[in-house]
């Protein structure tokens, strides 16, 4: 990659484009179990993720986080576009909302093991991730 490279970015839900604008990487997690790179020329690629916090690098190295819950990405032709039928920016993620939803899907995780609250506590985590909230407090 050369210096100051970019790639276009977008995020987007069925309701709206979150996220739009340029980047020099994003870091995403993909069903497969692993985060995935994308840089600029990164050759083309389609995959389907899970809950995560996706990350933005912006052109002035600022971190543009994301929660996304499921969806796909693909990357071609200098673009990357990640679809998702729910995810949300750092900035628009209630915190205190989200270490609610964590400890409820917790207290449910101990009593019964099923995927729905399997799946409440991943969507929680993405959330406090992007949102900088996983510390304790």
């Amino acid at each position: 990659m050369a210096s100051g490279e970019t790639m276009k970015v977008e995020v987007v839900s069925p309701e709206r484009v979150l996220f739009s604008g340029d980047a020099t990487q994003v870091i995403t997690r993909t069903e497969s179990g692993g985060e995935i790179a994308f840089l600029p020329g990164h050759t083309s690629f389609l995959g389907v993720l899970t809950e995560n916090h996706t990350r933005i690098t912006l052109q002035d190295g600022k971190v543009q986080s994301v929660a996304v819950h499921g969806g796909y990405v693909e990357a071609s032709g200098g673009h990357v576009t990640i679809l998702s039928d729910n995810a949300e920016l750092a900035e628009d993620i209630d915190v205190a909302r989200a270490r609610a939803a964590k400890e409820r899907a917790e207290a449910s995780i101990r009593g019964e093991h099923d995927a729905t609250v399997e799946a409440d506590l991943r969507r929680a985590h993405a959330r406090l991730s992007a949102a900088g909230g996983l510390g304790d407090k």
